[in-house]
């Protein structure tokens, strides 16, 4: 028989809440480089093998990160978003006010949180750090495809790691 007591934070801490930011963060700037350099004409209508339009993946983007941070702060979830093509200047106006957004709910995320499951947009159920690892991974993910479209239209992008 065991007696050894299940704990109900983790001993260690890989990376703090703040470092997660952080880390975070730097991604967001880098893909704003990105989203800055796409040539506005192309935007929402180049594409390459039937992917979506880098313009649909920025509004992706932001229909994710802010929202999900907001939730984890408040426990109130958004369930749908508007992703209608908008001018580059307002995803870029928007990415910079979610990203200040972003900063304020995070701090009223209690470090406890990041440990519990929940299920984020009704329909994304796991432990708060896993969705927003999923959120970074996404990110990146269409950053890459972002890359792609941006050498294919002879424009050099932002270099990858550059994140400051």
């Amino acid at each position: 028989m065991s007696t050894a007591v299940e704990p109900t934070a983790p001993a260690a801490v890989a990376i703090s809440p703040e470092q997660l930011l952080a880390h975070w963060q730097g991604h967001r700037r880098l893909t704003r480089r990105l989203i800055a350099a796409f040539p506005e004409d192309q935007l929402f209508t180049f594409a390459i093998g039937g992917m979506r339009t880098f313009g649909q993946l920025s509004l992706e983007l932001l229909a994710m990160a802010m929202p999900m941070v907001r939730g984890a702060a408040t426990q109130e979830w958004e369930t749908s978003f508007d992703r209608q093509p908008v001018p580059k200047d307002e995803i870029l106006r928007q990415w910079d006010a979610d990203t200040a957004a972003m900063d304020a709910y995070w701090a009223q995320i209690p470090a406890a949180r990041f440990q519990e499951t929940m299920t984020a947009f009704g329909q994304y159920t796991s432990p708060l750090y896993d969705l927003v690892l999923y959120c970074v991974d996404n990110e990146v993910h269409h950053r890459g495809q972002g890359y792609v479209y941006l050498r294919a239209l002879g424009v050099e992008p932002p270099p990858f790691w550059e994140r400051q």
